[in-house]
């Protein structure tokens, strides 16, 4: 087990596009046994190897005094005879809330050994942060951010929200310049998704909110593309930009067929042919796990090779006739590129692309 993820399901509202597993509200007392359960299950794993990414996502786990989890991951890896986890060589990522970027938080963070930072920020723009439900402002998610530079954190990104009901293509690129006015090493840039009962969901069915077309959504995307390749930030996932060397390794690792053992809540998890959903265990077929862990790869800048397919995973030798056919036809379309990459046209229809291949 090289990749770790520990969801935290606490946050302090429940924003008004949010369908995840979170929930506002919760007692002190809550949060601290839930994270005693944790620490107890990071003691109990079967097998640890010298962890390569560590990533505590949520909700807003800073939410939580999360000492108990950085003492258990100590003295797991020290039981195991290995390298401590603080080792730089691991990258070890959280997840924050604009409004949890205070010192306190940020010195125990960094003395639990965590050296990258996920910035929750969503918009600059104080109208949609307010519509969105975010409860921090455009100034105060500038301000947490260069509050984490200078606790030292030198690997740190924020994350965006494109296509939000009433955004002008004006008030994005406004957004997005003084996104990359902060010195950003990563931004995740997501397009936005009506779920079912959200609050979003409702005042769209009401009539309150209008949805942007899916012309002016892309838009959005695309203008946040040039942007942030204009600020040094290449695209090597549909949704996430970094730096040369700043890449999210965790999500790499997901997205290249690795396994990542998922605890908590609502984490999901990936160790050889078993499934875990929100502790839930499920059991796949070889050929099912060889897809999935397969085709993740066409999200990222690396691309689908079939020729390391047909060496990594045998079974679906079989497959790769039909596979090789439909991605020269996509390929035929200006949806691909090379063997077999997307192209920024490709990026926009890759659910569909992934669907025919499955």
């Amino acid at each position: 087990m090289n990749n770790l993820y520990v969801h935290f399901p606490f946050c302090r509202a429940k924003c008004a596009y949010c369908a995840l597993h979170s929930r506002a509200g919760s007692t002190a007392e809550t949060r601290r046994a839930y994270c005693g359960r944790m620490a107890e299950q990071i003691m109990a794993l079967d097998a640890i190897s010298n962890l390569s990414t560590i990533y505590f996502g949520g909700g807003s786990p800073a939410l939580c005094d999360l000492s108990p989890l950085f003492d258990a991951l100590r003295t797991r890896t020290a039981v195991a005879g290995l390298p401590p986890f603080l080792d730089s060589s691991c990258e070890f990522t959280v997840e924050l809330h604009p409004l949890d970027a205070q010192p306190r938080v940020l010195e125990q963070l960094k003395d639990g050994g965590v050296n990258r930072i996920s910035l929750g920020v969503q918009s600059l723009d104080d109208d949609v942060l307010k519509a969105m439900g975010r409860l921090h402002t455009a100034a105060e998610a500038e301000t947490a951010f260069r509050a984490v530079r200078a606790a030292g954190f030198t690997n740190a990104g924020i994350d965006l929200i494109a296509g939000w009901p009433g955004t002008t293509i004006e008030s994005w690129r406004t957004t997005l310049a003084r996104a990359t006015a902060l010195g950003l090493d990563h931004c995740s840039v997501y397009t936005l998704i009506r779920e079912p009962k959200t609050r979003l969901d409702l005042a769209v069915r009401r009539g309150i909110l209008a949805l942007p077309s899916d012309d002016a959504a892309l838009a959005q995307i695309d203008t946040a593309r040039a942007a942030l390749a204009e600020a040094g930030l290449a695209r090597y996932e549909i949704s996430n930009y970094a730096r040369p060397g700043f890449e999210c390794r965790h999500n790499l690792a997901v997205w290249r067929g690795e396994d990542y053992v998922g605890l908590g809540e609502g984490a999901h998890g990936r160790v050889g042919l078993v499934r875990t959903a929100s502790g839930v265990e499920t059991t796949v077929t070889p050929e099912e796990d060889a897809v999935e862990r397969a085709l993740f790869s066409l999200r990222t800048r690396e691309g689908l090779s079939l020729e390391r397919v047909a060496r990594r995973w045998p079974i679906l030798a079989p497959r790769l006739p039909a596979w090789r056919e439909a991605l020269e036809f996509f390929k035929r379309q200006g949806l691909l590129q090379d063997v077999y990459r997307l192209t920024p046209r490709g990026a926009e229809v890759c659910d569909s692309i992934l669907a025919e291949l499955v």
